[in-house]
């Protein structure tokens, strides 16, 4: 492989060159996604009315009532190994964003900072600035030295604004840092969060409970990044976890299939399926049609998805389609009494649509008592659809015999 190419060979193995591979920097914002939630369930049960900002003033940023407490930058690097030490980058990027954000002088205003993997140097600012042993006089007289010293390019016009503060402005801008080093790794930010969730994770589904977490905080994530909210309290997140944890009492189920699950593109695969079929003799819209084949989508996935976790067995799912078949029968019976023998076409599309929606809608079956998801039941109508046990058409049953005959010849 030619040099510079973007990947090292050794011992037959291919690892990402680092000054070329876009891991580090993908982990970096996977990082400044995935920390916020571990750190706001830290602070929960202390400061419930917190409110966490991603990427408003700083990376992350913690207020009260619209106000910023702390402004955080978060760094991550594959390589912890190596020390932060004063006149590194990372630090002198971050102290130029602070600059940039708030005023270097204002003695009340936020709390300044830096998350990093790295373990900052003995003897260093960094050091001096840690949150257990702060002495803000030795840090801002290292921090001196450090940008008097370096000759970096990369940092040299971070440390003239640095050293061009008076040295009042400069005592109070230092005295709001802190520096988190050592934080967590990305790989080990999942083993923190449960353990801060060990009281509410339940037990033999931890996993699923976990994910069902992280993927609910991808979603606030994008919508923090997009500006559809501003923020997330920890209060909000602390509700959440315990209306998740609700989903796993004996009487309810949670939801693991979202609507955005549902590939559109594979949409012309059910077009020949029985139960839509069905739904055409009942002349169902287009739109109607693609409801129905994302519904039958996420009951049956939901379905395999559970058994899988262990959450429901097959008897109990067999049991609640026995139950929605036997609605399903004193429902169909009733509308063959209302049509008659001389019932016109759009007569028979009517009371179908109608038999739809009554055994779908109104239906008081249930997979178990308080799971209450109207998608799971109409999915499984349309899985009993599919399988010719239920049908919507009068004469549905002659029609899916015709049906399977024509696609045999």
């Amino acid at each position: 492989m030619a040099a510079g190419s973007g990947w090292a060979m050794s011992e037959a193995l291919l690892v990402p060159n680092q000054s070329h591979s876009a891991a580090p920097s993908a982990l970096g914002y996977l990082y400044q996604s995935q920390w916020p939630l571990v750190e706001i369930v830290r602070r929960s049960s202390d400061r419930p009315d917190l409110e966490l900002a991603i990427e408003l003033y700083d990376d992350v940023s913690w207020e009260q009532d619209g106000t910023p407490l702390e402004l955080l930058q978060l760094k991550h690097h594959l390589n912890s190994a190596r020390a932060l030490g004063d006149k590194d980058p990372d630090l002198w990027r971050t102290i130029a964003s602070w600059m940039d954000v708030h005023p270097t002088g204002d003695a009340d205003g936020p709390t300044l900072t830096l998350v990093t993997t790295q373990t900052a140097a003995a003897g260093t600012a960094c050091a001096a600035l840690g949150a257990d042993v702060k002495n803000a006089v030795e840090a801002k007289r290292l921090l001196e030295v450090a940008a008097g010293e370096s000759a970096a390019d990369a940092t040299s016009a971070a440390r003239a604004r640095f050293l061009a503060l008076s040295d009042a402005q400069r005592s109070i801008f230092v005295g709001r840092m802190v520096v988190l080093h050592g934080a967590s790794l990305i790989g080990d930010l999942d083993g923190e969060l449960r353990k801060l969730l060990h009281m509410a994770l339940p037990r033999g589904h931890e996993d699923v409970f976990v994910e069902r977490l992280w993927a609910w905080w991808y979603r606030i994530v994008v919508g923090l990044l997009q500006g559809v909210a501003k923020t997330i309290s920890a209060l909000e997140v602390s509700q959440h976890i315990s209306d998740l944890r609700d989903q796993f009492t004996i009487d309810n189920l949670p939801t693991l299939v979202d609507r955005d699950d549902f590939d559109p593109a594979t949409e012309g695969t059910y077009s020949g399926r029985a139960f839509v079929e069905q739904l055409r003799w009942i002349s169902f819209t287009n739109t109607l049609l693609q409801k129905a084949i994302v519904d039958y989508y996420r009951a049956y996935t939901q379905s395999a998805k559970w058994i899988e976790d262990h959450l429901v067995g097959l008897n109990e799912l067999d049991a609640f389609e026995d139950n929605l078949k036997d609605e399903w029968q004193r429902a169909f019976e009733f509308m063959i009494l209302r049509l008659g023998d001389e019932a016109t076409p759009e007569r028979i599309s009517t009371e179908g649509q109608a038999l739809f929606r009554q055994v779908t809608e109104q239906s008081e079956v249930r997979v178990r008592d308080r799971y209450s998801e109207v998608f799971f039941t109409r999915g499984k109508y349309h899985e009993l659809a599919d399988d010719g046990r239920v049908g919507w058409h009068p004469e549905f049953e002659q029609r899916l015999k015709d049906l399977l005959l024509g696609q045999a010849s």
